[in-house]
Protein backbone atom coordinates (compact mmCIF):
# COMPACT_ATOMS: atom_id res chain seq x y z
CA UNK A 1 0.00 0.00 0.00
CA UNK A 2 1.15 3.62 -0.71
CA UNK A 3 1.47 5.98 2.02
CA UNK A 4 0.37 9.35 1.60
CA UNK A 5 1.48 10.25 4.97
CA UNK A 6 3.27 8.21 7.37
CA UNK A 7 1.67 7.93 10.84
CA UNK A 8 1.63 10.28 13.54
CA UNK A 9 2.98 7.59 15.59
CA UNK A 10 6.11 7.33 14.14
CA UNK A 11 7.31 11.43 15.81
CA UNK A 12 5.79 10.24 18.75
CA UNK A 13 7.71 6.99 19.02
CA UNK A 14 9.56 6.72 22.18
CA UNK A 15 10.49 3.03 21.84
CA UNK A 16 13.36 2.12 19.18
CA UNK A 17 14.95 -0.93 17.86
CA UNK A 18 17.95 -1.91 16.46
CA UNK A 19 17.44 -5.39 13.98
CA UNK A 20 19.52 -6.29 10.80
CA UNK A 21 18.14 -8.01 7.79
CA UNK A 22 18.60 -11.60 7.52
CA UNK A 23 21.72 -11.98 5.69
CA UNK A 24 22.67 -15.81 6.83
CA UNK A 25 21.04 -19.38 7.11
CA UNK A 26 19.53 -19.65 11.04
CA UNK A 27 17.45 -22.43 12.17
CA UNK A 28 14.98 -22.44 15.08
CA UNK A 29 12.27 -24.51 17.03
CA UNK A 30 9.59 -21.32 15.48
CA UNK A 31 9.77 -19.27 13.17
CA UNK A 32 7.29 -15.97 12.68
CA UNK A 33 6.20 -13.97 10.11
CA UNK A 34 5.04 -10.40 10.54
CA UNK A 35 6.19 -7.92 13.27
CA UNK A 36 2.96 -6.74 14.24
CA UNK A 37 1.04 -7.26 17.86
CA UNK A 38 0.42 -10.57 16.66
CA UNK A 39 3.64 -12.23 15.70
CA UNK A 40 5.69 -9.97 18.40
CA UNK A 41 3.52 -11.87 21.65
CA UNK A 42 4.07 -14.82 19.51
CA UNK A 43 7.92 -14.21 19.60
CA UNK A 44 7.91 -12.69 23.31
CA UNK A 45 5.89 -15.69 24.91
CA UNK A 46 8.35 -18.71 22.93
CA UNK A 47 11.46 -16.52 23.72
CA UNK A 48 10.42 -16.49 27.45
CA UNK A 49 9.80 -19.81 28.02
CA UNK A 50 13.35 -21.30 26.27
CA UNK A 51 12.57 -21.81 22.92
CA UNK A 52 14.80 -20.41 19.31
CA UNK A 53 12.29 -17.87 18.09
CA UNK A 54 13.22 -16.10 14.54
CA UNK A 55 10.71 -13.20 13.49
CA UNK A 56 10.76 -11.87 10.30
CA UNK A 57 9.32 -8.51 9.25
CA UNK A 58 9.40 -7.46 5.89
CA UNK A 59 9.65 -3.85 6.50
CA UNK A 60 9.89 -1.98 9.92
CA UNK A 61 8.41 -3.60 13.06
CA UNK A 62 4.75 -2.08 13.00
CA UNK A 63 4.77 -1.01 9.37
CA UNK A 64 1.51 -2.54 9.17
CA UNK A 65 -1.88 -1.84 10.79
CA UNK A 66 -0.53 -2.51 14.22
CA UNK A 67 1.83 0.64 13.87
CA UNK A 68 -1.93 2.74 12.32
CA UNK A 69 -4.25 1.83 14.53
CA UNK A 70 -6.12 3.87 15.90
CA UNK A 71 -5.25 2.62 19.95
CA UNK A 72 -8.06 1.93 21.99
CA UNK A 73 -6.94 -1.37 23.87
CA UNK A 74 -10.24 -2.97 24.26
CA UNK A 75 -12.18 -5.79 26.05
CA UNK A 76 -13.55 -7.73 23.23
CA UNK A 77 -14.46 -7.82 19.42
CA UNK A 78 -16.45 -5.20 17.21
CA UNK A 79 -19.15 -8.01 17.31
CA UNK A 80 -21.74 -8.52 19.95
CA UNK A 81 -21.44 -11.57 22.49
CA UNK A 82 -24.46 -12.72 21.57
CA UNK A 83 -23.58 -13.23 18.14
CA UNK A 84 -20.32 -14.56 18.85
CA UNK A 85 -21.74 -17.37 20.53
CA UNK A 86 -24.00 -17.71 18.44
CA UNK A 87 -21.37 -18.75 15.53
CA UNK A 88 -18.86 -20.37 17.86
CA UNK A 89 -21.39 -22.46 20.18
CA UNK A 90 -22.24 -21.36 23.50
CA UNK A 91 -19.17 -22.90 25.22
CA UNK A 92 -16.92 -21.99 22.47
CA UNK A 93 -18.27 -18.46 22.70
CA UNK A 94 -17.79 -17.82 25.65
CA UNK A 95 -14.08 -19.14 26.26
CA UNK A 96 -13.21 -16.59 23.68
CA UNK A 97 -15.33 -13.92 25.13
CA UNK A 98 -13.51 -14.67 28.53
CA UNK A 99 -10.00 -14.81 26.98
CA UNK A 100 -10.89 -11.78 25.32
CA UNK A 101 -12.31 -10.03 28.68
CA UNK A 102 -9.32 -10.33 29.71
CA UNK A 103 -6.83 -8.87 27.15
CA UNK A 104 -6.49 -5.20 28.29
CA UNK A 105 -5.35 -6.66 31.74
CA UNK A 106 -2.47 -8.79 29.31
CA UNK A 107 -1.81 -5.63 27.56
CA UNK A 108 -1.16 -3.19 30.66
CA UNK A 109 0.74 -5.66 32.46
CA UNK A 110 3.03 -6.65 29.62
CA UNK A 111 3.63 -2.39 29.76
CA UNK A 112 4.39 -2.62 33.09
CA UNK A 113 6.44 -5.99 33.20
CA UNK A 114 8.77 -4.98 29.89
CA UNK A 115 8.35 -1.10 31.29
CA UNK A 116 7.12 0.37 27.60
CA UNK A 117 7.15 3.79 27.03
CA UNK A 118 3.47 3.33 25.04
CA UNK A 119 1.70 6.55 27.12
CA UNK A 120 -0.64 3.82 28.54
CA UNK A 121 -3.72 4.92 30.30
CA UNK A 122 -6.44 2.60 31.59
CA UNK A 123 -9.07 5.14 32.29
CA UNK A 124 -11.99 3.13 30.33
CA UNK A 125 -13.49 3.59 26.66
CA UNK A 126 -16.95 5.35 25.86
CA UNK A 127 -18.90 3.14 22.88
CA UNK A 128 -20.83 6.41 21.88
CA UNK A 129 -24.30 6.46 20.56
CA UNK A 130 -24.55 8.55 17.76
CA UNK A 131 -28.44 8.13 17.02
CA UNK A 132 -31.57 6.63 18.86
CA UNK A 133 -30.59 3.64 17.29
CA UNK A 134 -27.09 3.48 18.25
CA UNK A 135 -28.45 4.22 21.83
CA UNK A 136 -30.68 1.02 21.56
CA UNK A 137 -27.56 -1.28 20.02
CA UNK A 138 -25.89 0.15 23.24
CA UNK A 139 -28.09 -0.77 25.56
CA UNK A 140 -28.42 -4.14 24.01
CA UNK A 141 -24.79 -4.86 24.40
CA UNK A 142 -25.11 -3.52 27.79
CA UNK A 143 -27.62 -6.20 28.97
CA UNK A 144 -24.80 -9.04 27.15
CA UNK A 145 -21.78 -7.75 28.95
CA UNK A 146 -23.75 -7.32 32.00
CA UNK A 147 -25.28 -11.44 31.88
CA UNK A 148 -21.07 -12.10 31.62
CA UNK A 149 -20.28 -10.20 34.44
CA UNK A 150 -18.45 -7.39 32.53
CA UNK A 151 -18.03 -4.34 35.07
CA UNK A 152 -19.71 -1.67 31.82
CA UNK A 153 -22.11 0.97 32.73
CA UNK A 154 -24.44 2.49 30.69
CA UNK A 155 -24.25 6.57 30.45
CA UNK A 156 -27.20 8.95 29.32
CA UNK A 157 -26.67 11.92 27.12
CA UNK A 158 -26.07 14.40 30.04
CA UNK A 159 -23.26 11.43 31.56
CA UNK A 160 -21.82 11.46 28.30
CA UNK A 161 -21.75 15.19 27.99
CA UNK A 162 -20.04 15.29 31.10
CA UNK A 163 -17.37 12.54 30.59
CA UNK A 164 -16.43 14.01 26.69
CA UNK A 165 -17.12 17.52 26.65
CA UNK A 166 -19.53 16.82 23.50
CA UNK A 167 -23.38 16.93 23.29
CA UNK A 168 -23.37 15.03 19.83
CA UNK A 169 -24.33 11.68 21.88
CA UNK A 170 -27.35 9.99 23.12
CA UNK A 171 -25.49 7.93 25.25
CA UNK A 172 -22.68 5.75 25.54
CA UNK A 173 -21.47 2.46 27.02
CA UNK A 174 -18.66 2.57 29.72
CA UNK A 175 -16.14 -0.33 30.02
CA UNK A 176 -13.45 0.36 33.09
CA UNK A 177 -11.18 -2.67 31.88
CA UNK A 178 -10.06 -0.88 28.64
CA UNK A 179 -7.90 2.38 27.83
CA UNK A 180 -5.48 3.76 25.39
CA UNK A 181 -1.97 3.50 24.12
CA UNK A 182 0.51 4.81 21.52
CA UNK A 183 0.19 1.47 19.33
CA UNK A 184 3.24 2.25 17.14
CA UNK A 185 5.32 2.32 20.66
CA UNK A 186 3.38 -0.45 22.15
CA UNK A 187 4.29 -3.31 19.24
CA UNK A 188 8.32 -1.93 19.07
CA UNK A 189 7.80 -2.68 22.85
CA UNK A 190 6.87 -6.04 22.41
CA UNK A 191 9.62 -6.59 19.80
CA UNK A 192 12.29 -5.05 22.51
CA UNK A 193 11.11 -7.59 25.13
CA UNK A 194 11.59 -10.56 22.62
CA UNK A 195 14.94 -10.00 21.79
CA UNK A 196 15.48 -9.05 25.37
CA UNK A 197 14.42 -12.31 26.11
CA UNK A 198 16.15 -14.17 23.35
CA UNK A 199 13.93 -14.29 20.74
CA UNK A 200 16.08 -12.83 17.00
CA UNK A 201 13.75 -10.33 15.09
CA UNK A 202 14.79 -9.27 11.72
CA UNK A 203 12.94 -6.21 9.86
CA UNK A 204 13.19 -5.62 6.04
CA UNK A 205 13.03 -9.64 5.58
CA UNK A 206 10.02 -10.25 3.02
CA UNK A 207 9.51 -14.02 2.91
CA UNK A 208 10.09 -14.71 -0.72
CA UNK A 209 9.04 -18.70 -0.27
CA UNK A 210 7.85 -21.58 2.58
CA UNK A 211 8.29 -24.80 1.92
CA UNK A 212 7.92 -27.77 4.06
CA UNK A 213 10.87 -30.44 3.10
CA UNK A 214 9.41 -33.00 4.97
CA UNK A 215 12.07 -32.68 8.53
CA UNK A 216 11.42 -29.01 8.50
CA UNK A 217 10.22 -25.57 7.34
CA UNK A 218 12.15 -23.77 5.21
CA UNK A 219 11.89 -20.14 4.54
CA UNK A 220 13.54 -18.21 2.44
CA UNK A 221 14.06 -14.23 2.11
CA UNK A 222 16.21 -12.45 -0.47
CA UNK A 223 19.69 -12.54 1.43
CA UNK A 224 19.18 -15.15 4.06
CA UNK A 225 16.96 -18.40 4.75
CA UNK A 226 15.44 -19.76 8.43
CA UNK A 227 14.74 -23.53 8.94
CA UNK A 228 12.29 -23.75 11.38
CA UNK A 229 9.94 -27.00 13.15
CA UNK A 230 7.04 -24.51 13.07
CA UNK A 231 5.93 -21.47 11.77
CA UNK A 232 3.29 -18.45 12.70
CA UNK A 233 1.90 -16.75 10.06
CA UNK A 234 1.07 -13.51 11.21
CA UNK A 235 0.73 -10.91 8.07
CA UNK A 236 -2.97 -10.17 8.63
CA UNK A 237 -4.02 -7.66 6.00
CA UNK A 238 -0.26 -6.76 5.51
CA UNK A 239 -0.02 -10.22 3.56
CA UNK A 240 2.88 -9.42 0.07
CA UNK A 241 4.78 -11.99 -2.06
CA UNK A 242 4.04 -15.22 -0.01
CA UNK A 243 2.21 -17.33 -2.31
CA UNK A 244 0.01 -19.75 -1.48
CA UNK A 245 -0.79 -18.84 2.08
CA UNK A 246 -2.52 -15.11 1.58
CA UNK A 247 -5.21 -15.09 4.32
CA UNK A 248 -8.69 -14.45 2.99
CA UNK A 249 -10.46 -10.70 4.06
CA UNK A 250 -12.10 -7.91 2.99
CA UNK A 251 -10.07 -5.09 3.00
CA UNK A 252 -11.18 -2.24 4.87
CA UNK A 253 -9.15 1.41 5.24
CA UNK A 254 -9.15 3.26 8.27
CA UNK A 255 -7.78 6.73 8.17
CA UNK A 256 -6.75 9.38 10.90
CA UNK A 257 -5.75 12.91 11.64
CA UNK A 258 -4.91 15.08 14.52
CA UNK A 259 -4.73 18.81 16.14
CA UNK A 260 -1.34 20.00 17.19
CA UNK A 261 -1.36 19.23 21.09
CA UNK A 262 -3.94 22.12 22.11
CA UNK A 263 -3.29 24.79 24.94
CA UNK A 264 -5.02 23.60 28.03
CA UNK A 265 -7.87 26.13 27.49
CA UNK A 266 -8.95 23.72 25.04
CA UNK A 267 -7.82 20.85 26.25
CA UNK A 268 -9.39 20.94 29.99
CA UNK A 269 -13.23 20.53 28.72
CA UNK A 270 -11.88 17.93 25.96
CA UNK A 271 -12.12 13.73 27.40
CA UNK A 272 -11.08 15.38 30.89
CA UNK A 273 -11.39 11.50 31.71
CA UNK A 274 -8.39 10.42 29.31
CA UNK A 275 -11.14 7.64 27.75
CA UNK A 276 -10.63 6.41 24.09
CA UNK A 277 -13.92 6.83 22.37
CA UNK A 278 -15.81 5.76 18.91
CA UNK A 279 -19.25 5.56 17.81
CA UNK A 280 -22.23 3.17 17.22
CA UNK A 281 -22.14 4.97 13.07
CA UNK A 282 -21.69 2.03 10.28
CA UNK A 283 -19.14 4.22 8.88
CA UNK A 284 -17.40 4.76 12.56
CA UNK A 285 -15.50 7.61 13.82
CA UNK A 286 -13.27 7.64 16.65
CA UNK A 287 -11.29 9.78 18.92
CA UNK A 288 -9.10 10.64 21.64
CA UNK A 289 -6.21 12.33 22.95
CA UNK A 290 -2.62 11.65 23.52
CA UNK A 291 -0.86 12.66 26.13
CA UNK A 292 0.69 15.52 24.59
CA UNK A 293 -2.55 16.78 24.40
CA UNK A 294 -3.24 16.09 20.27
CA UNK A 295 -6.98 15.64 19.35
CA UNK A 296 -7.06 12.47 17.28
CA UNK A 297 -9.80 11.73 15.36
CA UNK A 298 -10.44 9.15 12.94
CA UNK A 299 -12.88 7.57 10.17
CA UNK A 300 -13.52 4.95 7.60
CA UNK A 301 -11.82 5.65 4.51
CA UNK A 302 -8.99 5.15 2.07
CA UNK A 303 -6.80 8.12 1.89
CA UNK A 304 -4.99 6.99 -1.30
CA UNK A 305 -8.32 6.69 -2.69
CA UNK A 306 -9.94 9.03 -5.04
CA UNK A 307 -12.33 10.08 -2.24
CA UNK A 308 -9.48 11.79 0.27
CA UNK A 309 -10.36 15.14 -0.59
CA UNK A 310 -13.79 13.84 0.52
CA UNK A 311 -12.44 12.56 3.74
CA UNK A 312 -10.07 15.58 4.81
CA UNK A 313 -13.07 17.52 3.98
CA UNK A 314 -14.90 15.58 5.95
CA UNK A 315 -12.71 15.38 8.99
CA UNK A 316 -13.17 19.18 9.71
CA UNK A 317 -16.43 19.17 9.63
CA UNK A 318 -16.99 16.02 12.38
CA UNK A 319 -14.21 17.57 14.72
CA UNK A 320 -16.24 20.75 14.31
CA UNK A 321 -19.52 19.01 15.21
CA UNK A 322 -18.59 17.38 17.89
CA UNK A 323 -16.27 19.61 19.95
CA UNK A 324 -17.34 23.35 18.59
CA UNK A 325 -14.47 24.50 20.13
CA UNK A 326 -11.92 22.89 17.83
CA UNK A 327 -13.44 24.62 14.75
CA UNK A 328 -10.32 25.99 12.69
CA UNK A 329 -7.60 23.90 14.52
CA UNK A 330 -5.28 22.94 11.58
CA UNK A 331 -4.59 19.28 11.53
CA UNK A 332 -0.98 17.33 10.78
CA UNK A 333 -1.43 15.24 7.70
CA UNK A 334 -3.86 12.04 7.84
CA UNK A 335 -2.71 8.55 7.27
CA UNK A 336 -4.72 5.36 6.87
CA UNK A 337 -4.00 1.70 7.89
CA UNK A 338 -5.39 -1.37 5.98
CA UNK A 339 -8.20 -3.61 8.49
CA UNK A 340 -8.21 -7.44 7.77
CA UNK A 341 -12.66 -7.78 7.97
CA UNK A 342 -14.38 -11.18 8.06
CA UNK A 343 -17.91 -11.72 7.20
CA UNK A 344 -19.03 -12.64 10.46
CA UNK A 345 -15.97 -10.36 12.18
CA UNK A 346 -14.53 -12.69 14.19
CA UNK A 347 -10.26 -13.91 13.94
CA UNK A 348 -9.76 -16.73 12.29
CA UNK A 349 -7.04 -19.23 12.50
CA UNK A 350 -5.75 -21.42 9.69
CA UNK A 351 -3.83 -24.91 9.18
CA UNK A 352 -1.82 -23.77 6.45
CA UNK A 353 0.89 -27.41 6.73
CA UNK A 354 2.09 -29.46 9.58
CA UNK A 355 2.75 -27.65 12.39
CA UNK A 356 1.87 -24.19 10.79
CA UNK A 357 -0.45 -21.78 11.23
CA UNK A 358 -1.85 -18.36 10.07
CA UNK A 359 -3.65 -15.67 12.29
CA UNK A 360 -5.90 -13.08 10.99
CA UNK A 361 -9.14 -11.53 10.74
CA UNK A 362 -9.30 -9.09 14.09
CA UNK A 363 -11.81 -6.66 12.27
CA UNK A 364 -10.48 -3.55 13.94
CA UNK A 365 -9.58 -4.56 16.93
CA UNK A 366 -6.10 -4.89 16.50
CA UNK A 367 -4.47 -4.89 20.00
CA UNK A 368 -6.19 -7.12 22.66
CA UNK A 369 -7.09 -9.97 20.47
CA UNK A 370 -3.41 -9.87 18.31
CA UNK A 371 -1.52 -10.01 21.82
CA UNK A 372 -3.87 -12.97 23.34
CA UNK A 373 -4.14 -14.65 20.04
CA UNK A 374 -0.75 -14.78 19.45
CA UNK A 375 0.31 -15.63 22.51
CA UNK A 376 -1.80 -18.61 22.53
CA UNK A 377 -0.75 -19.66 18.66
CA UNK A 378 2.99 -19.74 20.28
CA UNK A 379 2.13 -21.94 23.07
CA UNK A 380 -0.39 -24.04 21.09
CA UNK A 381 2.71 -24.66 18.49
CA UNK A 382 5.05 -25.07 20.85
CA UNK A 383 3.18 -27.77 22.79
CA UNK A 384 1.43 -29.81 20.07
CA UNK A 385 -1.66 -28.69 21.48
CA UNK A 386 -4.26 -27.29 19.22
CA UNK A 387 -6.49 -27.46 22.04
CA UNK A 388 -5.53 -24.09 23.84
CA UNK A 389 -6.23 -22.13 21.01
CA UNK A 390 -8.46 -18.91 21.18
CA UNK A 391 -10.66 -20.36 18.29
CA UNK A 392 -10.97 -23.74 16.45
CA UNK A 393 -8.10 -24.07 13.79
CA UNK A 394 -9.23 -24.28 10.51
CA UNK A 395 -7.88 -25.88 7.20
CA UNK A 396 -9.16 -23.07 5.04
CA UNK A 397 -11.42 -19.35 5.54
CA UNK A 398 -12.63 -17.84 2.26
CA UNK A 399 -13.93 -14.79 1.73
CA UNK A 400 -16.42 -14.07 -0.91
CA UNK A 401 -16.33 -10.91 -3.11
CA UNK A 402 -13.87 -9.09 -0.82
CA UNK A 403 -13.00 -6.80 -3.67
CA UNK A 404 -16.39 -5.86 -4.51
CA UNK A 405 -17.00 -5.64 -0.72
CA UNK A 406 -14.29 -3.72 -0.09
CA UNK A 407 -15.22 -0.83 -3.11
CA UNK A 408 -18.70 -1.32 -1.02
CA UNK A 409 -17.27 -0.17 2.15
CA UNK A 410 -15.13 2.59 0.52
CA UNK A 411 -18.20 3.92 -1.31
CA UNK A 412 -20.17 3.94 1.40
CA UNK A 413 -17.37 5.70 3.41
CA UNK A 414 -17.29 8.28 0.41
CA UNK A 415 -21.10 9.03 0.63
CA UNK A 416 -21.30 9.78 3.97
CA UNK A 417 -18.49 11.78 4.39
CA UNK A 418 -19.68 13.58 1.76
CA UNK A 419 -23.23 14.33 3.13
CA UNK A 420 -22.74 13.89 6.72
CA UNK A 421 -21.50 16.41 9.57
CA UNK A 422 -22.72 19.56 7.28
CA UNK A 423 -23.87 23.13 9.13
Amino acid sequence: MSDPELPLWQNTCREHLECTDLSDTVTADLAIIGGGYTGCSAALTAARVGASTVLLEAHDIGHGGSGRNVGLVNAGLWVPQDDIRAHLGHESGNRLITLLAQAPSDVFQLIAEHDIACEPVRNGTLHCAHSPSGYRDIRTRHTQHVASGAPVELLSAQQVQQRTGSAAFHGALFDPRAGTIQPLAYVRGLARAATGAGARVFQRSSVTSMAHDGHAWVLKTSRGEVRAKAVIQATNAYHQGLQGTAPSYVPVYYFQCATAPLPEALRKDILPGGEGCWDTGLIMTSFRMDREGRFIIGGMGDLGHIGRSVHSGWVRRKMAALFPALAGEPLVPGWHGRISMTSDHLPKIVSIGPRALSVHGYSGRGIGPGTVFGRWAAESLLSGDPSVLPVRMVDTHDERLPGMRRAFFESGAVATHLLKARF
